[in-house]
């Protein structure tokens, strides 16, 4: 079991959720993405883990880690979406669109811009999620040359 790994089991248990296996199975899944996992991902992957584990729980417990801020939605392209555990503190996710590799991008500047934004709209900004696509270097080398 990694760091990641353990720190989401602690924050679940912290928060009075139970640690089934089939939620242990989700989040080694997750733990052990090396890009965002879709739903059917997750299951596919968790299963490896946990055989009887079901869809319907993969989605409680996606929806749980979202809640709880352990996990980012991932726009993989205008149909679909993953899921990517999300790390401490504000982060931006840099995603190449064909391998569908993340980067995170911390130092976020747009406090003026929405400052700006929010006196122009009147709204009260509660938070912001920045998300550039872009092609990484390896997949250039693949397909540039």
């Amino acid at each position: 079991m990694d760091d990641r790994e353990e720190s989401l089991l602690d924050s679940l248990k912290a928060h009075g959720y139970r640690l089934t296996k089939p939620r242990q199975a989700v989040i080694r899944a997750l733990a052990t993405a090396v890009k965002p996992m879709t739903v059917a991902d997750i299951h596919a992957e968790g299963r490896r883990y946990c055989a009887e584990l079901g869809l319907v729980t993969v989605y409680r417990t996606v929806e749980m880690l979202l809640a709880l801020g352990q996990l980012h939605i991932v726009h993989l392209d205008a149909e679909r979406h993953g899921y990517a555990l999300a790390s401490p503190g504000h982060v931006h996710h840099l995603v190449c669109s064909r391998c569908r590799r993340i980067i995170e991008v911390t130092g976020c500047t747009l406090d003026g811009f929405l400052d700006d934004l929010a006196e122009r709209t009147g709204y009260r900004i509660t938070g912001h999620r920045l998300e550039i696509a872009g092609i990484c270097p390896e997949c250039r080398a693949k397909f540039e040359s």
